[in-house]
């Protein structure tokens, strides 16, 4: 052995420091991971929830067990998961390089903002980085291509800006790749093609354009799920899209894409099972192999330019749940392009040029619940066998070329919503049997050749909305059981035929009609007096009859135009600025001259006399008016002065005439607060006035009028589809008068409770109701400056429009989040639906607005208030003994619907556990409804833990705290 040298002993101790030195680096002291934790803590504001408490240096050796920290065998933090505890602030504070051993990050569900720290590339060892549900923006830092072991990222439903970062594509462990519902622009950068192990790859809802370069797909080999939609992206899909054999799952929907789907498209995708290319700019004819491997279920291409034959594969596609192919030039016969599919529920191949006809076999899909092929070319006859769809509800054949008579049979449609046979060829009597059609809503059979009577079984129909059997050869007369149609709202048009007779004066009890067509038909004698009651008629046509005598006055007569009368030589109309017309105003018209030239001049000396005497009244109360009273009237007049002229269309007057001074009959609903009247102005224009009951000293009190006005004006600004617009608000007469849009359908509640609540309100509309609830609730909590609370969601207050488009509604008793209003001495809210710790602390945040949406997307899921659910949940959270611990999620949905399937199945149960989540105790431990809006719009890849009928309640709680 050689002797060492001075050098060398030297050498070998710079060595060793140099060793210790990388070891010291690579780990890290409890007490440097302690204090930046507690430093991040510390920087959030306002104050950390409690649930952080166990976060503080004099806990130090316990780290380990402090909430939400994970640490490895050698005592090192690993892992810190946070998700879903209201942390506000950003992660600026955060010192990562105290964790070189973290292994996951996970903050999803906070309100954390700011951008994400390029310092984050460091933490060498991160293998799961979940940032989704927050407000970060900016752009996504180019250190994460430092992230070598990355194996997920989730930045979901934050307000990322800029583009994707090249740098990204280094991180080649990468399995999930999340960046939906941001603002991220620019093209995809073809460098993420090096990503070959990615599994999901989703960036839908973004600003992302330019072309997918042809070797974008190449090395994906092992991809599942590809979500684009929602983008700005055009060109052509490449060929290589095609040879991606494990795909299940394909979104591109709303963008520009062009050109045709590559011919090679599902040959080598055996699983495909979910496909979706709607409103693009597609040509060209479908891909022949687009189900080789039989499994699609979900195929929706509609809103393009799609030319051609079906496929001959969709015949074999038994698994087919919903197809749309509506809005593009299909061709060719349909009469057997569809094979026997027992699973299909939803069918649309409306618009295009099919011809054909409808083919027998249909009775086979005995789950079918919609059937729409409106707009083609399809001819024959209506098949008997459609009679057998005993789940469907809603059936539109109108604009073909069908003939012959509307079967018997379609009276044993027990579940039909909807039936549009208009605008077709044909003929007969118009059976009988549809009177058993009780869920009936809309009823369309008009511009046809059916002949005949109206049949006294109409009037069957409890929850008809729309009746239309104009543009045929009815006759006989109109029977007076129409008035029975309760229900009718929007439309009874029975223009255009050869009834003769009266106009039944049953029709007054329609007092909830619109629009009211009764033209050029052979109706004679008087118009009923009793129609002047009809306070809901918007638009009423009586023209070219055969009708006699005076038009009734009314708010409905006068206010109708000439021409809904013109056409009956008998009827006499005598108003200011138009000329009398029929023979029978013409025999009188000569003594009403006369008559008119003597009573002028009475009534001139009489209004002079009596306006000398109210100016001589006014002068003299003047004098003697108190100036406190003066001033009250002029702050009146200077109140409704500003508030209306914001609108420029109307004044409090206005609303005040067209209610009739606030009477009865345009009374359409009442509350704890007041009571909402329904106002159609002289503009034609309909708004819906809310009267509140002011304090009994008058209106609102001076003290606080500037701060009530400032509130009002932020509502006034308030822009989203799912909001109710508030106008704007008015003082008078001790009252206080809110005036919003006036919304058709009315309240959620009428509806789901209803006739017709069920058939109506299927699965998919239900779970449309629930997403666009949940948007109204997050724009106002996070896109309002400040917060607005509601403090009272329920089902009376989201109103549904025509299409069954929610909107919430009443902000009485909504102030704005600030300090100096979160807390109220009195409880705020609707008995069922008000969070628990109101009952304690009284304190209203938007948790409790979280906590009521639960309770809500429940009740709109079961069909019923889910309070007894959501006491035998309390029971089962304090007691290890419950009564029914194995109770079925199916067994509490709306019996009145069949179990969802499928793809509805999973977004059902997904809100089930979403609302389950929304209604937990502790106000902490739910999520901000920012997340949950943005997590229910994007469910539309979402997988049952196990199948629907085995799930069970205490097993989705359990999986809406992995999700939520």
């Amino acid at each position: 052995m050689t002797k060492s040298t001075p050098t060398g002993r030297l050498f070998l101790c710079l060595f060793l420091c140099f060793l210790f030195s990388l070891a010291f680096q690579a780990s890290s002291s409890p007490t440097t991971e302690a204090r930046a934790l507690v430093k991040w803590k510390n920087s959030l504001s306002p104050p950390p929830p409690p649930s952080l408490s166990s976060w503080s240096l004099t806990n130090i050796t316990h780290r380990c067990n402090w909430t939400g920290i994970a640490c490895n065998d050698g005592g090192s933090v690993s892992e810190i998961i946070l998700s879903s505890l209201s942390l506000n602030g950003t992660l600026n504070a955060l010192d990562v390089a105290s964790f070189p051993n973290l292994t996951c990050f996970n903050v999803t569900d906070n309100n954390l903002s700011g951008p994400i720290p390029s310092s984050i590339g460091n933490l060498s060892q991160l293998r799961f980085l979940d940032l989704a549900g927050n407000f970060f923006e900016g752009a996504i830092p180019h250190s994460i291509g430092q992230l070598r072991k990355l194996e997920k990222l989730d930045l979901r439903v934050n307000e990322l800006t800029s583009s994707i970062p090249l740098e990204l594509g280094l991180c080649t462990n990468l399995t999930y790749l999340a960046l939906a519902k941001n603002s991220i622009s620019g093209e995809l950068p073809l460098s993420l093609s090096n990503l070959v192990r990615l599994s999901e790859f989703g960036a839908s809802d973004n600003r992302l354009s330019g072309e997918l370069l042809p070797d974008f797909f190449t090395n994906w080999t092992e991809l599942v799920s590809l979500q684009l939609h929602d983008n700005f992206l055009s060109g052509q899909i490449p060929e290589t899209i095609s040879r991606l054999a494990n795909l299940q799952w394909i979104s591109l929907f709303t963008n520009n894409f062009s050109g045709g789907i590559p011919r090679d498209f599902g040959k080598y995708s055996p699983s495909l099972i979910f496909v979706c290319f709607s409103d693009n700019s597609f040509t060209g004819e479908l891909p022949p192999d687009l189900c080789s491997g039989f499994a699609l279920q979900y195929f929706l291409v509609d809103g393009n330019n799609f030319t051609g034959p079906l496929p001959d594969c969709l015949k074999n596609c038994s698994g087919l749940t919903r197809v749309r192919l509506e809005s593009n030039q299909f061709t060719a016969d349909i009469t057997s392009a569809f094979g026997v599919r027992p699973n299909l529920v939803y069918v649309s191949l409306s618009n295009n040029q099919f011809v054909g006809n409808l083919s027998a076999r249909w009775r086979d899909f005995m789950n079918l619940t919609n059937l729409q092929i409106d707009g083609n070319k399809i001819s024959g006859r209506i098949p008997t066998e459609l009679g057998k769809l005993s789940q469907l509800r809603v059936l539109a054949l109108s604009n073909n070329e069908l003939t012959g008579r509307i079967p018997d049979e379609m009276g044993d449609l027990g579940e039909l919503f909807k039936l549009n046979l208009s605008n077709n060829h044909l003929a007969g009597y118009i059976p009988f049997s549809l009177g058993k059609l009780s869920k009936l809503s809309y009823l369309d059979l008009s511009e046809n050749m059916l002949s005949g009577g109206i049949p006294d079984e109409l009037v069957n129909f409890e929850n008809l909305l729309s009746l239309n059997l104009s543009n045929n050869n009815l006759s006989g007369n109109i029977p007076s059981e129409v008035g029975k149609l309760s229900t009718l709202q929007l439309l009874l048009d029975l223009s255009h035929n050869s009834l003769a007779g009266s106009i039944p004066s049953n029709l007054a009890k329609l007092t909830k009609l619109e629009n009211l067509n009764l033209s050029h038909n052979n109706l004679s004698g008087m118009i009923p007096a009793s129609l002047s009651n009809m306070a809901s008629i918007i638009s009423i046509d009586l023209s070219y009859n055969k009708l006699t005598g005076a038009v009734p006055s009314g708010r409905i007569f006068q206010q109708a135009p000439e021409s809904a009368f013109i056409g009956n030589s008998g009827l006499c109309r005598n108003i200011t600025g138009l000329s009398p017309w029929g023979t029978s105003c013409k025999s009188t018209h000569h003594r009403k001259k006369v008559l008119v030239g003597v009573s002028v001049g009475v009534s001139c000396l009489l209004l002079l006399v009596i306006l000398i005497a109210m100016i001589l009244l006014v002068l003299r109360w003047r004098k003697k008016l108190p100036d406190e009273e003066i001033k009250h009237l002029k702050k009146h007049e200077k109140s409704e002065q500003i508030i209306w002229e914001r609108l420029g269309k109307f004044t409090f007057s206005d609303i005040a005439k067209a209610t009739n001074d606030f009477s009865e009959e345009y009374c359409i609903g009442k509350g704890g607060f007041g009571s909402i009247y329904k106002a159609i102005l002289v503009s034609s224009q309909i708004v819906a006035v809310k009267k509140l009951n002011a304090p009994e000293s008058g209106d609102v009190p001076a003290v606080n009028r500037q701060s009530f006005e400032n509130e009002i004006h932020v509502l006034t600004q308030v822009r989203h589809r799912n909001v109710i617009k508030l106008h704007g608000f008015c003082s008078m007469r001790g009252c206080i008068y809110l005036v919003y849009e006036f919304v058709e359908r009315g309240s959620l509640a009428k509806v789901l409770y209803g006739g017709t609540g069920a058939a109506e309100l299927d699965w998919g509309t239900r779970v449309k109701i629930v997403q666009g609830v949940a948007h109204a609730i997050a724009y106002l909590h996070h896109n309002c400056s400040p917060p607005i609370v509601h403090r009272d969601i329920t089902l009376n207050n989201i109103l549904l429009e025509s299409d069954l488009e929610p909107r919430l509604s009443d902000f009485g008793i909504a102030r704005l989040l600030n300090s100096s209003s979160s807390n109220w001495t009195t409880v705020a809210g609707s008995y069922g639906y008000m969070a628990p710790e109101l009952a304690t602390m009284m304190r209203v945040t938007n948790k409790c607005d979280v906590y009521s949406f639960g309770v809500v997307a429940l009740e709109i899921m079961m069909g019923k208030h889910p309070g007894d659910l959501l006491s035998s949940l309390s029971i089962m959270k304090t007691s290890t003994i419950s009564e029914d611990p194995n109770l079925l999620l199916k067994d509490v949905l709306d019996p009145r619907l069949p179990l969802p399937t499928g793809q509805r199945a999973k977004k059902v149960v997904f809100i089930v556990m979403a609302a389950l989540a929304c209604t937990r105790t502790s106000p902490d431990s739910r999520p901000n409804m920012h997340f949950v809006a943005q997590e229910l719009s994007a469910c539309t890849q979402t997988y049952l833990f196990e199948p629907l009928g085995s799930i069970t309640i205490s097993k989705a709680i359990e999986s809406s705290g992995v999700k939520f």
